[in-house]
């Protein structure tokens, strides 16, 4: 994984191609926790992160927003009482970019900074 946290999100433009189903395969492994989904067609990584309360899942919503903010790609965050779940894919291309595992891996590891007890 240190692969993927130390590299850097590129811009996307539109026509760029997804990645291969190979291409998935081989960024997998490095985002274990991570699922591929489809909804309405396109491609999509999540995960749900597990937190004592809503104020932790609170704070780690907001530094999954400021590591977006940086990286200039921006998942859907889905904050409940306990949980949060990220969803990441390129909306430009409608579908997976390796700017999506480069999230994971980052927000897997700021995941690994949080207080969950």
């Amino acid at each position: 994984m240190a692969g993927l946290t130390h590299a850097t999100c590129a811009p996307c433009r539109g026509g760029a191609p997804t990645l291969t189903d190979a291409e998935v395969a081989h960024l997998q492994p490095q985002v274990p926790d991570w699922r591929v989904i489809e909804v309405g067609g396109i491609s999509r990584i999540e995960r749900t992160y597990a937190f004592k309360d809503f104020r932790q899942a609170m704070e780690f919503t907001a530094r999954v927003g400021e590591l977006a903010e940086r990286e200039q790609h921006h998942p859907d965050i889905h904050l409940s009482w306990g949980k949060v779940r990220v969803e990441s894919w390129t909306h430009k291309i409608k579908g997976l970019h390796e700017n999506d595992f480069i999230l994971a891996a980052k927000t897997d590891e700021v995941y690994g900074q949080s207080p969950r007890s």
